[in-house]
């Protein structure tokens, strides 16, 4: 049987995805420079990226790639960051991710079926698609 997690790890943990989500991001990059993982998932498999970029905050994603954060992580939906960004209309997370390496036909719904889905053809032109 394994132990109950530690009550303050996970408030430092909830504060930490909380800094993603309202892009706080030299909060959030003080403690990935300290040493919390840039890949850092939560119970649902969202990891930091994803909660930046589904919230809107480019420069948060930005910082995160930068310190190795996967751009394509899916959670347990399935779902990547991309896919997120594309479906709040995010275009500027898009391009920060697109930069980043991520691939817009990773995932279920992939970013590409989420464009088609929610008539973002804009979205569709960056990913060289209509």
């Amino acid at each position: 049987m394994s132990e109950a997690p530690d009550p303050e790890v996970v408030e430092l943990a909830t504060k930490i995805f909380d800094l993603a989500r309202r892009g706080r991001t030299e909060a959030l990059v003080a403690y990935i420079d300290a040493g919390v993982p840039a890949d850092l998932t939560n119970d649902r498999g969202d990891s930091l990226v994803m909660l930046a970029a589904y919230h809107g905050h480019a420069g948060t994603v930005r910082a995160l790639l930068a310190r190795g954060a996967e751009a394509d992580r899916v959670n347990d939906r399935g779902q990547t960051p991309l896919a997120g960004a594309v479906f709040k209309g995010e275009q500027e997370v898009v391009e920060v991710l697109l930069e980043g390496g991520a691939d817009p036909t990773a995932g279920t719904p992939s970013a590409v079926d989420t464009a088609r889905m929610f008539g973002r053809t804009e979205l569709l032109e960056l990913f060289g698609r209509q």
